[in-house]
């Protein structure tokens, strides 16, 4: 089975994730309610269990819960992935969202990179602070080492084009992490 169980307390956040990358239960609370609806999203439309409860010191900001979610996240993708053996490794999805439309391609190399052309219209949308969505893919990226180029192409209504983000990250996340029967596929025979 390829899982992960992660806890990570800082005096910042306390986060406690439990992925399976074939499937399961999703349940998430972070106290940021879009955030955990974005988060959703991206288990349902990758179709990863993903059981996360984060606690964070919103009374400062969403930053940090973000961010360390991001962490989290990107850590649990790496360790239930292993040596990455039998993987389809890469992953491209183009999602529309109503009138928005985004791409992600990723490449599950190791070699952790983002690029992010997204622009919002609004600082917030509910409680949720829009340039963070740039920071949470940053953290998981890197920490996942996944190479991951978001371009929005696309959208008017802010909510729509950051569900189009991550519904198009999950779709290429659910293609790269597919078994595809093989061994590493690079030529260097590692990742």
């Amino acid at each position: 089975m390829r899982t992960s169980v992660i806890e990570r307390k800082t005096k910042e956040t306390d986060i406690k994730l439990r992925l399976n990358l074939d499937g399961g239960e999703v349940s998430v609370s972070t106290g940021i309610g879009f955030f955990d609806h974005m988060l959703t999203a991206l288990a349902v439309h990758s179709g990863t269990g993903i059981t996360l409860e984060a606690v964070g010191d919103l009374f400062v900001d969403s930053h940090h819960t973000v961010e360390d979610t991001g962490i989290v996240l990107g850590q649990a993708f790496a360790e239930a992935l292993g040596d990455k053996s039998g993987i389809a490794r890469y992953g491209t999805a183009v999602i529309p969202m109503d009138e928005a439309l985004s791409e992600c391609s990723l490449d599950i190399s190791g070699r952790p990179f983002l690029v992010f052309n997204a622009e919002f219209e609004s600082d917030k949308i509910g409680d949720f602070d829009t340039q963070l969505a740039e920071e949470f893919f940053r953290a998981f990226a890197y920490n996942a080492g996944i190479t991951m180029h978001i371009n929005l192409r696309y959208g008017a209504n802010d909510h729509h084009k950051c569900e189009a983000i991550f519904k198009s990250v999950a779709h290429a996340l659910k293609t790269a992490v597919a078994m595809n029967g093989g061994g590493v596929l690079s030529t260097k025979g590692v990742l």
